[in-house]
Order: C-alpha cells, then sequence, then structure tokens
C-alpha cells in the first residue's frame, strides 16, 4: 500500500511540473539580459532643400533674396530632394544613415546625382555658437538613384540633444546642405 501511494505522488508530482514549468518561465523566472536603449535621438523622413527660403519685390524678379540658411550652415545652390532618410544617433556618437532618392531638382542636372558624396551633422542647439558634430567629411558617395548609406561617428561626439537637426551635407569646399531629417517622436 505504501509503494502505491508513493507512486501515486511521484505521478502527482510529476503532473505538477509539466504544468508548472512554462508558467514559471512565462511569468519570469527565465530572464534575458536587457540591452539598454542608448539612443541619443532618432530621424524618421527627410525634407529636400529649397535654396532661397524668401524673396523681396514687386517684379517677377525679387530684389532681395534670403538664402536658406539652417543654423548657420549653408544651403546647396539648387533645389535637391530625398524620397527617405532614417537616421538614428547613438549617445557615444555612432551614427547610422539611410538615404534613399537623394537627387537634383532643378537645373540642367534634374534627376541625378551630379556625381556627389555627403556626410552628416548634427546640430543640438538652436541658440548661436553652434556645434556641428559631423560624420567623416570625406563622406559617401551617392550611387545613381541617389542612395547612400552613413555608418560612422559623429565628431566630436555630442553629449546632448535638446533641438536636433541632422543635415545631410556635400563634400566639396561649401559643404552646404541638401536634405534634413525629421525628429522622430517616440510619442
Amino acid at each position: 500500500m505504501a509503494n502505491t501511494q508513493n507512486l501515486s505522488r511521484r505521478i502527482a508530482m510529476k503532473k505538477m511540473l509539466k504544468l508548472s514549468l512554462p508558467l514559471f518561465l512565462i511569468l519570469g523566472g527565465f530572464t534575458l539580459p536587457v540591452e539598454a536603449d542608448d539612443t541619443l535621438v532618432k530621424f524618421k523622413g527627410g525634407i529636400g532643400v529649397i535654396p532661397v527660403s524668401s524673396g523681396v519685390g514687386e517684379g517677377a524678379t525679387a530684389v532681395t533674396v534670403n538664402r536658406n540658411i539652417v543654423r548657420g550652415v549653408q544651403p546647396a545652390g539648387q533645389p535637391w530632394v530625398i524620397r527617405n532618410l532614417k537616421a538614428n544617433v547613438k549617445t557615444d556618437g555612432k551614427i547610422k544613415v539611410r538615404g534613399e532618392g537623394l537627387l537634383l531638382g532643378g537645373g540642367n542636372n534634374v534627376g541625378r546625382t551630379a556625381g556627389l558624396s555627403v556626410f552628416a551633422t548634427l546640430i543640438c542647439a538652436d541658440g548661436a555658437g553652434f556645434t556641428e558634430h559631423s560624420s567623416e567629411a570625406a563622406g559617401v558617395p551617392l550611387d545613381s538613384n541617389g542612395n547612400f548609406r552613413i555608418d560612422d561617428e559623429l565628431t566630436p561626439a555630442p553629449t546632448s540633444c535638446d533641438s536636433p537637426v541632422l543635415l545631410i551635407r556635400n563634400t566639396a569646399t561649401n559643404k552646404a546642405w541638401f536634405a534634413a531629417g525629421i525628429p522622430k517622436s517616440d510619442n
């Protein structure tokens, strides 16, 4: 009789283990390490440059033209368009940018890249004395469709970024901006 009771207890214990083990794992008995989110700022979507922000005058030709200068950075001489842009900047200054369709939107080379290369600049302050946090100034070439990838580190690395602006700039001597990223809110 004692053997029958022991056997019944062992069977009941095995059933309980089979039922409780999955529940134990689901409820947190088994934990995976959680990676800390070290993202400083993200951008999703892009805006191509329009070199002139406004003009003053009564006639067909403006007497005074206001260039579309963003935080001290001059615009490109022609309009540019961008189909898509995604960027992620980490707290250690690492930056990844994926751009698609960065092409001239005017002039004799409209719809082309003009064989140019680009780099990224993050500006985090909206007041005077802007610090430019840039990827390698040698940049990366635009492919024939205007696509590009930047995997680099910003110099100097930003420590905080209260008012982020991401500019995609040319590597020519004037380092004008072609496109800007749209900051992504986590809301």
